[in-house]
């Protein structure tokens, strides 16, 4: 089954086609055909491809709107410079898409038909940033291949619905939860599930045999306590902004600073809110940026302070829940690291697991040097009773997973 994934953002389009089966699934031998990214969509678009064969190619296109991208995009993968192999749009089995938030409704992958669509548009209060950007772009990818084609829903909450509720109810009114819905919900679930998917594979293990703390670094971050294959509590809470320090959302603060923030400051509270999702975090404490590379850095060349502060924080509050967890968890067999950050900047990783020697972690430098570009692995040593492992996500092939499983009738994996 030939399916294409699509991550669709306010003026983004990341996707990948990826070829499927229940045997090549068994075997860890799916095919990835394409991948890449439209940026800037409503002007002059850059788009980002990249090959099979690992080849990277970047050129423009003047895209109005999302239809516009999804109907560039499918006419490019039916195209023979693709290098996909397929020939016309009946080639494109199923679509899977990544949806935010499926609050309470969605505990799983689902066929989109029109009740799903409602469900979706239903829970964009709790995600007003997300939800309206992935149903355009289910409507765009009905319109360019037609209402025949099966699409799926595959949502970032639906693996946090595990979740005892003494983890996922606020010490709020209880009421309040009841007519409102507020709760954590977590998000990077889709990446989560696929981090424990992988690192039982990899180990060998069996779900229930698993214990693990997930950390998914990148721009956005989050940690994720798993027993058994399945979340038992998540840092992200009612949104995304819970939780961590990010690239530029602030993690946990204290509920009253938005009051006192907005007093001295003179903002509103929704300005306050949007200072905390884009202006905080690493950004807000160097005054510099919010890529890791860039900070490290210039703390490493130039020993600048605030970076230095940034970096600290970020590692800090990153092992601060992984005792957090471990305590949930009542111990765990390895702290699993994934996400743009957490695959690729092996100093960040060592300064997480600094002083983690009384839980039995002590960290092979060596080997956890050789761990970037995609590679996973343990860089641990061998007598440590806590491993530490990185294990890069793989949203998009979950995804596509999901959607064929779900096309065909197969039980998704408990």
């Amino acid at each position: 089954m030939n399916i294409l994934v699509l991550n669709v953002g306010s003026a983004t389009l990341k996707f990948q086609v990826v070829a499927t089966d229940g045997e090549r699934i068994a075997g860890d031998q799916d095919a990835k055909l394409l991948r890449g990214q439209i940026e800037r969509i409503g002007g002059e678009s850059v788009i980002t491809i990249r090959h099979a064969d690992g080849s990277t190619r970047t050129r423009t296109a003047s895209l109005r709107d999302m239809r516009a991208a999804v109907d560039w995009l499918v006419d490019h993968i039916t195209s023979p410079e693709s290098g996909t192999g397929l020939t016309a749009r009946a080639d494109i089995h199923a679509v899977g898409h990544r949806v935010v938030h499926g609050g309470e409704q969605f505990r799983s992958s689902v066929l989109v038909d029109d009740t799903v669509l409602q469900g979706i548009e239903d829970n964009v209060e709790l995600a007003p940033l997300h939800n309206p950007h992935n149903l355009r772009g289910i409507e765009a990818t009905r319109k360019a291949l037609g209402t025949g084609v099966p699409q799926v829903a595959v949502f970032d909450t639906a693996f946090h619905h595990t979740l005892p509720e003494h983890a996922y109810i606020y010490a709020i009114p209880y009421p309040l939860y009841r007519r409102h819905r507020i709760r954590r919900y977590g998000f990077h679930g889709t990446s989560h599930r696929s981090i424990a998917y992988r690192f039982r594979k990899i180990t060998g293990r069996e779900r229930g045999e698993v214990r693990i703390v997930t950390l998914h670094l990148g721009n956005g971050c989050s940690a994720c306590g798993i027993r058994d294959g399945v979340s038992i509590d998540t840092s992200m809470g009612f949104t995304p902004l819970e939780g961590l320090v990010m690239g530029t959302r602030s993690g946990d603060i204290d509920a009253a600073l938005l009051d006192y923030i907005a007093a001295k400051e003179g903002l509103s509270l929704s300005q306050v809110e949007a200072m905390l999702n884009s202006q905080s975090g690493l950004l807000g404490i160097s005054g510099l940026t919010n890529d890791m590379r860039d900070l490290l850095a210039e703390a490493n060349e130039l020993n600048d302070r605030r970076a230095r502060l940034a970096i600290d924080i970020f590692c800090y509050r990153a092992r601060k829940y992984i005792g957090a967890y471990l305590a949930a968890l009542g111990g765990a067999e390895a702290i699993v690291f994934a996400g743009g950050v957490g695959e690729n900047s092996p100093q960040i990783r060592a300064r997480i697991c600094e002083g983690m020697e009384w839980a039995g972690l002590h960290v092979d430098g060596t080997a956890n040097a050789a761990l970037v570009d995609g590679r996973e692995g343990r860089f641990s040593t061998e007598d440590s009773s806590l491993h530490a492992w990185v294990v890069p996500t793989d949203e998009e092939l979950l995804i596509a997973r999901d959607t064929y499983r779900v096309v065909s009738g197969v039980p998704l994996p408990g």
